[in-house]
């Protein structure tokens, strides 16, 4: 579990095909404090170590993780937004994450207003729905609060606004127009959406 508060930034130093791809992270958290088997949300996507030294951790990337996050997530290089597994106690900055990517969007446009940046996405139809203006969105692991939605005939569209500390302290700062991100609904919507399929089934 996590909270959408991103802690360090890390590159991609590797990425192999293993049968999964193994993923290599340099970054500045104190791994002598995260243990094998610990999970860290990698650009929102929850991976697990697997191997680490003094200013790097490992990560096994499945087909299908690579399959529902966005193109060129873990080519060498990369930059990933990082945040450390959420323990009991801590507080509870952004809003509940789960690590679990629901779809990837598009980012159509950034533009400056005022000091901040809002940016638009385009989001596929299957998560439209759950996306709602004052609701809650994780945007490449980041915790943020949804401005405005729009159906429009190429999709549905929602902005962000970001402000300059969370444009340079994250991966955020990078996006352009035609970039790909990886989205997590609300944990709420998730619920709600199996209950109202639950539901017309039956």
């Amino acid at each position: 579990m996590f909270t959408g508060i991103v802690t360090d930034i890390g590159t991609v130093t590797d990425s192999a095909e293993r049968g999964d791809r193994r993923v290599t992270v340099r970054c500045a958290l104190d791994l002598d404090s995260i243990a094998i088997g610990a999970s860290i949300a990698c650009s929102g996507a929850c991976l697990t170590v697997v191997d680490k030294g003094a200013d790097w951790f490992a990560c096994d990337v499945s087909g299908e993780s690579v399959s529902k996050t966005a193109v060129g997530m873990w080519d060498t290089g990369r930059r990933l937004n990082l945040e450390r597994a959420l323990k009991i106690g801590d507080e509870l900055g952004g809003h509940i994450v789960t690590g679990h990517v629901d779809g990837v969007g598009t980012v159509i446009g950034v533009c400056e207003e005022g000091g901040s940046h809002r940016v638009g996405i385009r989001v596929p139809a299957g998560i439209a729905p759950f996306i709602a203006p004052k609701g809650s969105i994780t945007l490449d692991g980041v915790s943020l609060t949804v401005n405005g939605v729009r159906d429009a005939e190429d999709g549905t569209h929602f902005a962000v606004n970001i402000i300059p500390h969370t444009w340079n302290v994250t991966t955020l700062g990078d996006l352009v127009a035609g970039r790909e991100v990886n989205l997590e609904i609300d944990v709420l919507a998730r619920y709600l959406k199996r209950m109202r399929d639950f539901d017309t089934a039956m």
